[in-house]
């Protein structure tokens, strides 16, 4: 990606995205649940992971794009991440987010059907939202879409659309209005450290810590 992305072609590669998620649902609804019950977490896992490996391999492919996982880390870059993890904790789970969940209860309560769903089956849930969901949002919004786009428009103007988008591929306005405050933050933390390794671990990091509070303790 030497000239960059333009806007039109990052929203394509997150709608592209969105297909494959809309991809491993359906074959999650439709076969996984009804030809092997006792085993659709595993398998639907299992698509979860396939899909992301092709979805890469065309990002890649179609882009001239590399992703460097392992680039540019440093002490310095993992403590800022983890202190982006708790800030984010402190800063939705305990701040804004009772006053997001009181302006949207009907979102409020659907965000609460998805965790009872997530607490039948605790460690693959965790694998899903505290591995996987980092690992490949970080990549796609904060390296391809941000890095891409700040060649092309400059930082500023690459930091409010990657945010944007990132926060509306959440679906939920509870989680939407907070996944904005997290894209900013993240982006701001890849464009300091370069590292997209910091910002999985500053993702995932704060997705365990809510997993955690969420599923156990609440």
């Amino acid at each position: 990606m030497k000239n960059g992305i333009s806007i039109g072609k990052g929203i394509l590669w997150v709608v592209i995205w969105f297909g494959f998620m809309l991809f491993y649902t359906a074959v999650d609804v439709f076969v996984w649940r009804k030809t092997a019950p006792l085993y659709e977490k595993y398998l639907n896992l299992f698509s979860i992971i396939l899909c992301m490996l092709v979805f890469f391999i065309l990002l890649m492919r179609g882009n001239h794009f590399k992703v460097d996982l392992f680039g540019n880390i440093s002490f310095r870059g993992i403590l800022l991440a983890a202190g982006c993890a708790v800030l984010f904790y402190f800063i939705l789970d305990q701040g804004l987010d009772p006053v997001f969940e009181q302006m949207f209860p009907t979102s409020e309560e659907n965000y609460q059907q998805m965790l009872k769903t997530l607490s039948y089956a605790p460690v693959i849930s965790c694998i899903q939202v505290c591995i996987l969901a980092p690992v490949t949002e970080e990549i796609l919004m904060r390296e391809f879409l941000l890095g891409g786009l700040s060649q092309k428009y400059g930082n500023t103007t690459a930091l409010l659309v990657s945010a944007f988008i990132f926060a509306l591929l959440h679906f939920n306005m509870v989680q939407t209005l907070s996944a904005f405050i997290c894209g900013i933050i993240l982006g701001l933390l890849y464009l300091h450290t370069g590292s997209v390794f910091c910002c999985i671990t500053a993702h995932a990091g704060y997705n365990l810590i809510s997993y955690i509070t969420m599923i156990y303790i609440a």
